[in-house]
Order: structure tokens, then sequence, then C-alpha cells
């Protein structure tokens, strides 16, 4: 049976949209079904961000994240960040990254930069 469109106010709400998004997933874009699906998401979309939000990652979690995703190796981010030593020191938060290397992280690994510029969680104890 289909879920009433409706805001979501509770997490009983929030539970009926879900099971309405698994019950429409795969539907056809422009369909009435694609539509409701699309608008289910929206909804589902801020009730999360307002009621469950996610801090982004950290920029040093996300390289690394991305390293294992990608099989790359510590060389491989050279070209994005600089000399060896540079890089080692990035990925040991002793140094930050500066725009240049963020335009580079972004570029070729795809990382998003609003996530690069966050300032990192520095490891006093490092």
């Amino acid at each position: 049976m289909a879920t009433d469109l409706k805001p979501i106010r509770s997490e009983a709400d929030y539970e009926d949209a879900l099971t309405e998004v698994e019950r429409l997933w795969g539907a056809k874009s422009g369909t009435p079904e694609g539509d409701r699906l699309d608008v289910f998401a929206t909804l589902i979309d801020a009730y999360e961000a307002k009621h469950h939000p996610m801090d982004p990652p950290d920029p040093i979690e996300a390289i690394r994240f991305r390293m294992e995703q990608q099989g790359l190796t510590r060389k491989d981010l050279e070209p994005m960040i600089g000399p060896r030593n540079r890089v080692a020191d990035v990925l040991n938060r002793k140094r930050g990254l500066s725009i240049e290397m963020i335009r580079q992280l972004h570029q070729q690994l795809g990382i998003s930069a609003e996530v690069l510029i966050r300032p990192s969680r520095f490891d006093k104890a490092a």
C-alpha cells in the first residue's frame, strides 16, 4: 500500500517514507512512480539533514579512504601534494593542505573540495 505524501515529522513517518522509497526503487524518471520516488527522496534528505546530521569526514581520512578505494600508494599522491616527505607530513597530520593541494586532490581523486578545505584533526600525540 502506498504511503500518503506528506511532510516527515516523526521517526514513524520517516520509516514509512523509507518503506515507500524501497517500494518505488527503480521507477523510471518522468513517470508518476518516478516523480513520487523523487519527492520522497527529497523529503527523506530534508528530515535526515535536520534529525540525523552527519559531519563531513576529516580531510586526511577522506584521502586515505580514496587511496584504499583506488589502490593508490603515497607515491601516487606526489603529483598532487608534492615530494615524498610532504606527502608523509600531510598524511601524518604534521602539515596542512594548501589551496593548490586541495585543487589537485579534488581534480585528480574527485574528493569534495568542501571536505578537503575543512581543518584536519591534528593528532598531538603523533
